[in-house]
């Protein structure tokens, strides 16, 4: 992506508001998702790559990159059990405890969108194999395990992202003024 090209436009739907546990789980989800796409939609990369709130280093390609990780990491490895190397996190923190997807100084955005945009399909196929119910094993860095259930890692995955909207939301309204929910 050249610096003048724009992220485009993105369509959010809202979660039925009949659905049952599993389509309203996804549902959420899936809004979250589209936010997220939303508060990047219409900006060049290096718009995309610029961290506005200081002292925070936050830019919104780099929580594009963030949630490629957190999406491949509770799918794929956790819930599916698959030895998913990261995309940025090839190699081990920082230092400072900072991940590499946060280095975002000549961050590929195009890279990243597909990135992001895979681990979200992947996601949605594994997620949809699975029982909500089924126990699955994170695997800590220490050696230590702890139990998640499909059902609290979904939940975990909106919270997590509504978070990280929160942040663009911001970043966004630094950028350019553009706001809304």
């Amino acid at each position: 992506m050249r610096d003048d090209d724009a992220v485009s436009e993105t369509h959010r739907v809202e979660p039925d508001h009949e659905g049952d546990e599993r389509a309203t789980l996804t549902g959420f989800l899936d809004w979250q998702r589209e936010t997220l796409a939303w508060k990047c939609s219409g900006l060049t990369a290096g718009q995309l790559r610029r961290r506005e709130v200081p002292p925070s280093g936050l830019s919104l390609i780099g929580l594009i990159r963030h949630m490629a990780e957190v999406e491949r990491s509770w799918f794929r490895v956790v819930v599916n059990g698959e030895a998913a190397p990261g995309h940025w996190r090839t190699r081990a923190l920082f230092e400072d405890g900072d991940e590499p997807e946060w280095d975002v100084d000549d961050a590929d955005v195009d890279e990243a969108f597909t990135a992001w945009r895979t681990e979200i399909a992947r996601a949605r196929e594994i997620v949809a194999a699975v029982d909500l119910g089924t126990v699955c094993t994170h695997h800590h860095r220490d050696g230590s395990t702890e139990p998640f259930s499909l059902r609290w890692i979904i939940t975990h995955m909106i919270e997590e992202y509504a978070r990280h909207n929160g942040h663009a939301d911001l970043l966004r309204e630094r950028i350019d003024g553009a706001t809304g929910e």
